[in-house]
């Protein structure tokens, strides 16, 4: 019997150390990632991540072998949210209003909650995406793809304004995620030593605003009337 007992609790305990092991790496990657958005990759170390997340170095090197792998799992974390996001759009039968609307707000609010992160992406990019741009190509390529054929659609049914569709996209990205890459000039021009809730409200219900003017049928009537 006892033998049995121990077979038994074995998956348990397997899947303990499983858990376990998951919260540990995500919570390294969580002290990394304000580590790699103040220093960048080349000023970051393994030792000061160590040394910020309570960890010895050669215990770190267990979870996460070398600085790169610590990285992408850091950009992954932040490529994994956003392509959620951008999947929302992929939804032809749903209003686009309502649809951008939503997108727009979640790209705010990831703005707001996690800035560390999209400033790592964006240093990443701004350098040339040189660690990781062959997972943003593999990943965000086919995604945006889609999306953009769901607007095409949405414009072939007269359900909004012909709009370049790729480079609506790019704007929503540029504005959604200055809120985070470049919050502390804004913070800096407004006389705050950082952004209020009312900042992010304010610039979310701005944003949302122009893109349904941008996407509105009333400012192309002549499109409007060919649909009709």
């Amino acid at each position: 019997m006892p033998p049995k007992i121990g077979l038994a609790a074995a998956p348990t305990r397997i899947k303990r150390r499983v858990i376990n092991r998951d919260r540990l790496e995500a919570d390294i990657a969580e002290v990394a990632v304000r580590i790699f958005a103040e220093c960048g990759y080349e000023g970051t170390s393994i030792a000061a991540i160590a040394e910020a997340a309570g960890l010895s170095k050669q215990n770190l090197m267990y979870y996460y072998p070398t600085k790169q792998a610590l990285y992408e799992r850091v950009l992954d974390d932040v490529l994994d949210d956003w392509l959620a996001r951008m999947d929302s759009l992929a939804h032809e039968e749903q209003d686009p209003h309502n649809v951008l609307r939503a997108y727009i707000q979640a790209k705010v609010r990831f703005s707001r909650e996690h800035p560390w992160a999209s400033r790592v992406y964006a240093m990443e990019v701004i350098g040339g995406a040189k660690l990781y741009g062959e997972q943003i190509h593999d990943r965000v390529v086919p995604l945006l793809r889609k999306d953009i054929d769901v607007f095409e659609k949405w414009i072939a049914a007269g359900r909004i304004a012909p709009v370049n569709a790729t480079h609506l996209i790019f704007m929503i990205w540029a504005m959604t995620q200055s809120y985070a890459d470049f919050s502390a000039q804004m913070a800096l021009v407004l006389g705050r030593k950082q952004l209020t809730r009312k900042d992010y409200d304010d610039g979310e219900e701005t944003i949302v605003r122009m893109v349904m003017a941008a996407i509105s049928l009333q400012a192309w009537p002549h499109h409007h009337a060919q649909t009709e």
